[in-house]
Parts: C-alpha cells; structure tokens; sequence
C-alpha cells in the first residue's frame, strides 16, 4: 500500500483550513447582515448614534475633568 508524501497530505490541511475560513467568514457575513437589518437606524428622526450629542466642543468626561487639590 503506497502512502502519501508529506506535501500530499499538506494541501489536503491547507485546503481544509482554507474551506474552514470561508465557512467562519459566510457566518460572519450572515451575521452582520443579521445584525444590521435589525438595528433601529432612525428613532424620533433622531440617530440613536448622536442622541445628547450637541454642535461644537463637547464636556470632558467626569473622570478627565480637573481636580484643583490634587497636587
């Protein structure tokens, strides 16, 4: 019985992991498409994305905001 070369066997592995990427990849797709179909683009015709969001400079966070005594 003849056994197969070891560079046999290596293109039966790269193309196995190659099938595995595309199959994770379509999962991927289906996914975002899933999750993009279901999302509320515009509530109120307001983006949920910019709500409280107003023109120009925007405040620091609470946590950057400067504290005077701590030096």
């Amino acid at each position: 019985m003849a056994q197969r070369s070891k560079a046999t066997f290596q293109k039966l592995e790269k193309e196995k992991a190659r099938q595995e990427k595309r199959k994770e990849k379509e999962a991927r797709r289906i996914d975002a498409k899933q999750r993009k179909a279901s999302r509320d683009i515009v509530v109120n015709g307001e983006d949920p994305d910019l709500v409280g969001i107003k023109p120009g400079p925007q405040p620091l966070p609470e946590q950057w905001q400067y504290v005077k005594g701590s030096r």
